[in-house]
């Protein structure tokens, strides 16, 4: 059992919805203290109020994770109300469909921002309350999609992820300087509020091509990110980590008929 989150003050971002809800509530239910960065005020302080209702601990910060100057903002405050940062769980992604020949480059360019630059803004921001304390976690939110698999109409949902692992690995030696640590999870089909957008006919596909033969919740994407972010993981870094089911395991759909 993980012992060594509890009264850590852990921000998750695009933490008011999917598995960054999920990742959330996980967290407070072991006694950390999360800040629900996100940038719908009603979703966020409903995700809090769930958590607080459970007997947790959370605070919402409404942030546009694209943007330096509020990024900044949601640290600094997030150090104001829990005294540091020791997790930073860079999940807020978006996954509009839309194939390549169809695509506007405006469009392109706002996933690349919620899910790329984001991610590399919350750990500059967070870097020199990292350093004061000298230690810190970063779990990324990667996916499946992008670094192992391909999905049409995914192209810059796929990059987007892709590019978070070209920088984690990067990412895993400047900050070890600072004694800190981070990882990705990259799940596969998790049910959220936007899979579900997809259609019954496309989750029960999904779930027969899973050798578990079911689809993912986002507790399960949690307590990944729960032992990314414990001290029992204190010599993890640059590492990633599928949670999928064994989605990415078979060859064919004729493997699947062997099981």
């Amino acid at each position: 059992m993980l012992t060594s989150i509890a009264g850590r003050s852990v921000i998750v971002t695009g933490g008011s919805k999917g598995i960054g809800r999920g990742i959330a509530k996980v967290f407070a239910a072991r006694g950390a203290r999360v800040t629900i960065a996100a940038r719908g005020a009603e979703a966020a302080e409903a995700a809090v109020a769930e958590i607080v209702a459970a007997g947790g601990e959370a605070r919402a910060s409404l942030c546009d994770v694209g943007d330096w100057d509020s990024v900044q903002a949601m640290v600094a405050g997030t150090v104001s109300a829990h005294g540091g940062v020791d997790v930073l769980c860079a999940n807020a992604g978006v996954f509009p469909q839309k194939k390549i020949v169809e695509m506007d480059p405006a469009e392109w360019d706002g996933v690349m921002a919620t899910n790329l630059r984001s991610a590399f803004l919350c750990v500059k921001a967070c870097i020199p309350v990292f350093e004061k304390a000298g230690k810190g976690r970063v779990v990324l939110t990667s996916s499946i999609t992008g670094p192992v698999t391909g999905y049409p109409g995914w192209a810059h949902y796929g990059a987007s992820k892709a590019g978070q692992l070209g920088f984690l690995r990067t990412a895993a030696m400047e900050l070890s300087r600072y004694g800190v640590t981070i990882n990705a999870v990259m799940p596969g089909n998790i049910v959220t509020e936007g899979l579900e957008g997809l259609g019954a006919d496309y989750l029960a596909t999904m779930a027969a091509s899973i050798p578990l033969k079911r689809l993912g919740a986002v507790e399960d994407i949690g307590h990944a990110a729960l032992f990314f972010a414990s001290d029992e993981a204190g010599y993890v870094t640059g590492q990633t980590l599928v949670v999928d089911g064994g989605q990415i395991l078979p060859e064919s759909l004729e493997a699947m008929q062997e099981i």
